[in-house]
């Protein structure tokens, strides 16, 4: 990848603050938290409709689908995007500090909800997230529409060590090194995962936070690290020829986009709005957005719009 892309693969994003990339939607600083100084009385006057986002392109996009379907109501949005880590936003939704989030089933439950869960499939993911969820909250319909955490390589790596699933990383894996998100170190979902699951030690881990998804790209396309945490629809995997290497053992558990709301501030309008944009939003949708923003350099505003206008959601 050209240094030229990867600054604009950045840029383009318009991100403020650091993020990190692993788990959908985890990382970041808390410094750089939209809500620091706020109160949950925000998602609270009965009124406005607070869509909160992470700080990573695709959530923040998803977010924005999310407040123009909700306005296309005629319901009142305040947008808090680029908040930063679940960590951080999961207990401003709880708290009511924040209305409507997309969120990630799979990485929600094992991050936030129950880090014991071995659930794995969409079904059985929202069954246990219906379950264990704080009563002041509650997931509406998931998508179809998925972005999983991924280890992914090069071609040329795919080649040197015929590599296909995660499982033919354990012989290689201490000769190589890992990039990714700072807490894929500590996630079941990660490096323990890895560990347990395909018996994969890799030899070094180089933690990323600041800018990480084009630092991480960059690193891996010239062989500073040799398989890096990428997110499945990141468009880098088709243009650049990356090998997503197979979880046959599902270590990676369903990520279906799916509203998290504060069930008090929500009512049927918005709720049928929400539950409408998940039925209609594809995965093959999320990287065709994708594409737009990082290669064609779209406003996600605009992205977000025209979406939405194709899938009737918006007039």
């Amino acid at each position: 990848m050209s240094p030229k892309r990867a600054v604009y693969r950045a840029a383009a994003f318009g991100l403020i603050a650091p993020f990190s990339l692993t788990a959908c939607g985890d990382g970041g600083d808390s410094d750089s938290n939209p809500l620091t100084g706020s109160s949950s009385a925000a998602a609270g006057d009965g009124k406005t409709l607070v869509v909160g986002s992470a700080n990573f392109p695709e959530n923040q996009l998803l977010a924005e689908i999310y407040a123009e379907a909700l306005e296309a109501k005629g319901l009142k949005v305040t947008r808090k995007f680029d908040i930063g880590a679940r960590e951080v936003y999961y207990d401003q939704i709880v708290k009511g500090g924040i209305s409507v989030f997309p969120e990630y089933n799979g990485a929600l439950l094992a991050v936030a909800v129950d880090k014991t869960s071995t659930a794995t499939g969409t079904e059985e993911i929202n069954a246990e997230l219906k379950k264990k969820l704080p009563s002041s909250v509650e997931i509406l319909d998931s998508a179809e529409a998925q972005d999983k955490d991924s280890v992914t390589v090069t071609a040329e790596t795919a080649k040197k060590y015929n590599l296909k699933t995660l499982a033919d990383l354990k012989p290689v894996a201490g000769k190589l090194t890992l990039g990714a998100g700072s807490e894929f170190k500590t996630r079941q979902q990660g490096w323990i995962g890895l560990q347990k699951i395909y018996g994969v030690e890799f030899g070094k881990f180089q933690p990323l936070d600041a800018g990480a998804q084009s630092t991480l790209l960059k690193l891996l396309e010239s062989d500073k690290v040799q398989a890096a945490n990428i997110y499945t629809t990141d468009p880098a995997i088709v243009e650049d020829k990356l090998v997503v290497l197979e979880d046959p053992k599902n270590l990676f558990s369903s990520q279906n986009v799916t509203p998290l709301v504060y069930k008090s501030a929500v009512n049927d309008t918005a709720k049928a709005a929400l539950n409408g944009v998940s039925a209609k939003l594809t995965t093959a949708d999320l990287q065709d957005m994708m594409k737009k923003l990082v290669n064609d350099k779209e406003d996600a505003s605009t992205v977000a719009k025209e979406w939405l206008t194709k899938a009737g959601l918006v007039n």
